[in-house]
């Protein structure tokens, strides 16, 4: 897009407005609702205003658009980390009155514009516009890094034709990321305007009769550069969280939440899936959160995440009549000596003793509770093994 010829002009470089948005009334809140400061902040911008003082521009007139940069000004949400302004005067010669980085409070800007004075003769557009590109907009003159994404736009406030050629210039200007916007008084010629401004161009060309109205225009670029609070009005559609930013808002969710495809919803974050959770058994997932629990035959220590094997044989924890034995969480009964367990695996029976093959008595065993000793049969005698028998001797 060509950069056309402008004459005696106010050239402003603001940043760029959404397409489809430029210029055109905003939503605006109601008179009961939240005030303008708190809903209704400009967004960040690297803005310098390039005046035109030649000849053509009365002094009378000078003054108006000297008020118009005062307005304008009041509009913005000016600050370092926020709207940075500085303003450029030129005619045959182009005049750095302040760049970006000197002054970053209203009252200093607008104390700085009441002192600016006319030039002379000239309307050299093409070459304040490229002094802008080289010595204003620059980080060291205070223009931000291009990785911040802080919008540049330049607009042009012109009533005749500039006295050389800025075709080119506007080409690079545009190159360089700055969009135009041409606005034209009086006898300010429309096809300069057109050849000037970025497309679309009934978004981006605007006149007024003469200077005296000149102010209708910072409404206008104060609803442009106006960002709506949808967060604090209400007109959103996000389910959890509305976050603003500088242009519009994004939605979010709250913690255990995640935001769905659709960008505005939102799903509880399955909190027990692998690697979300630090619990060494169970995971149980609790409303966007989760709790630890452990196995049967575990306890959850005092860390509420790692587990420890219970002592089964502990007192009240088991059901064995003589003899626990724990294993990993687990338990199993036993007897004690003497005894064997029953087919219930709990309780214990006394053992036969003198069962066949449970004693060595060579004749009769006698069972004495869990113990048994050996006899004889009628006529033999227990030897002194206690264990086999010899024949009597009958004399």
């Amino acid at each position: 897009r060509a950069l056309g010829i402008l004459g005696c002009c106010l050239a402003l470089a603001l940043p760029a407005a959404p397409r489809g948005s430029a210029l055109r009334p905003r939503r605006q809140p109601r008179p009961d609702g939240p005030s303008a400061d708190t809903t209704c902040k400009n967004r960040p911008l690297d803005l310098v205003f390039i005046v035109d003082s030649s000849r053509s521009v009365r002094p009378e007139e000078f003054e108006k658009v000297k008020i118009f940069l005062s307005e304008m000004i009041g509009t913005l949400d000016v600050g370092e980390r926020t709207t940075r302004v500085a303003v450029m005067n030129y005619a045959s010669t182009v005049k750095v009155e302040f760049p970006l980085r000197t002054y970053f409070d209203k009252a200093s800007l607008k104390e700085a514009v009441s002192r600016i004075e006319p030039l002379s003769a000239g309307t050299m557009t093409g070459l304040a516009i490229q002094t802008a590109m080289d010595e204003v907009f620059t980080e060291e003159m205070g223009t931000r890094p291009a990785a911040l994404n802080i919008p540049k736009v330049v607009i042009v406030v012109t009533d005749g034709r500039p006295q050389d050629q800025v075709q080119g210039v506007a080409a690079s200007a545009r190159r360089a990321g700055i969009e135009i916007y041409a606005v034209g008084v009086d006898r300010a010629d429309m096809q300069s305007l057109r050849i000037m401004a970025s497309e679309p161009l009934d978004e981006h060309v605007f006149y007024v009769e003469t200077y005296g109205v000149i102010e209708k225009l910072t409404s206008k670029f104060r609803e442009t550069f106006c960002a709506v609070n949808a967060c604090a009005l209400g007109i959103h559609n996000c389910e959890q969280v509305c976050v603003r930013n500088s242009r519009s808002y994004l939605c979010d969710c709250y913690e255990g939440y995640t935001l769905n495809p659709d960008k505005t919803s939102c799903s509880a974050v399955d909190t027990c899936a692998p690697g979300r959770h630090k619990c060494d058994q169970i995971c149980v997932s609790n409303n966007g959160s989760y709790v630890c629990d452990c196995y049967e035959g575990y306890t959850l220590n005092p860390d509420k995440k790692t587990c420890s094997a219970m002592d089964m044989c502990a007192p009240g924890r088991h059901d064995c009549a003589q003899v626990c034995l724990s294993n990993n969480g687990c338990y199993s009964c036993g007897c004690y000596e003497g005894y064997t367990l029953n087919p219930d695996k709990k309780t214990c029976s006394a053992v036969d003793v003198c069962a066949p093959g449970r004693h060595d008595c060579e004749q009769v065993c006698v069972r004495d509770d869990l113990f048994f000793s050996c006899d004889c049969y009628q006529g033999y005698t227990l030897n002194p093994d206690k264990k086999t028998c010899s024949s009597k001797t009958i004399s």
